[in-house]
């Protein structure tokens, strides 16, 4: 014990002496001119607009925690959705142990108004040949979005190959020009994700979107901040069993959408984002 107290003690005078000479000026370092003692380094922090995306990018993992493992994601995109931020939310899909199982662009035409009646005609047609897919009440639109229910989705807990009902579906939207469908026959998936685009009409919007809720386990729409057409889903009611996200052009909003997904897994409904109601984040 007496010889590491020995030690201790000249180290630690040592240490003052240098703390002392560096600090006023004194001692051997002022003779030195050491490069050692230039200024100090200065560290440019990220702009604030980027710092939130750093952020979502860094913890994106550790909050979905494969959360979407083996529960396979349909893709629905609106016209004028976003290429980048569907490749985006496609690789979040990814970094949360999930994949999509196809992707299903909804073309102008299923939204163009001077074409209700080619998707009224279409759908009433389809409803009577796929009994049972649709609701008796079912309006245009819910009813389309129904139908485009059966071509995407299942309410299982497993991706489903495409039965007769499905694969009929598929070829009649394709045929119409109302769906482009995804390439080689995907299963359908119990999870849906809705990239909504340009502004359509709230009643086709709240329609189609309702309507694939009407077949899946669970569906999230997201959306760029503020956007009216996704806030009108809350207002008209569609959230009650549809999760909205908002803030799509960002990381975080991004990685919120995800979380949705792995939300509905088991609970539906809300409007979260960055101007959500129900708070930012699809949490539990």
């Amino acid at each position: 014990m007496i010889r590491h107290r020995s030690y201790v003690v000249p180290l630690t005078a040592v240490l003052l002496a240098l703390a002392t000479g560096v600090a006023l000026g004194a001692g051997p370092l002022t003779d030195t001119r050491s490069s050692a003692s230039t200024a100090p380094r200065v560290v440019t922090p990220a702009p604030e607009s980027t710092y939130p995306d750093l952020f979502a990018a860094s913890v994106a993992q550790n909050l979905y925690r494969d959360g979407l493992s083996r529960r396979p994601v349909a893709l629905v995109t609106l016209p004028g959705a976003d290429p980048a931020t569907v490749a985006a939310l496609t690789s979040q899909v990814k970094a949360a142990g999930g994949q999509v199982a196809g992707t299903y662009a909804v073309d102008p035409q299923m939204v163009d108004a001077q074409q209700k009646s080619l998707v009224d005609t279409l759908g009433i047609q389809l409803a009577r040949q796929v009994r049972g897919a649709t609701s008796k009440d079912a309006t245009t639109y819910s009813r389309i979005g129904q139908l485009l229910a059966v071509a995407a989705a299942n309410p299982g807990r497993a991706a489903e190959q495409p039965d007769d009902d499905a694969t009929a579906v598929r070829q009649s939207l394709a045929a119409a020009k109302l769906v482009t469908m995804p390439a080689g026959g995907p299963p359908t998936a119990p999870l849906v994700l809705v990239v909504l685009g340009d502004p359509v009409d709230q009643t086709m919007a709240d329609g189609l979107v309702d309507g694939l809720a009407h077949g899946a386990r669970g569906v999230v729409a997201v959306a760029p901040t503020q956007d009216a057409v996704l806030a009108a889903l809350h207002t008209d009611g569609v959230t009650r069993h549809v999760t909205t996200v908002d803030g799509s052009e960002t990381s975080a909003g991004r990685v919120a959408a995800v979380l949705g997904l792995v939300r509905a897994w088991t609970k539906q409904g809300g409007a979260f984002g960055a101007s959500g109601s129900d708070g930012a984040v699809p949490l539990g």
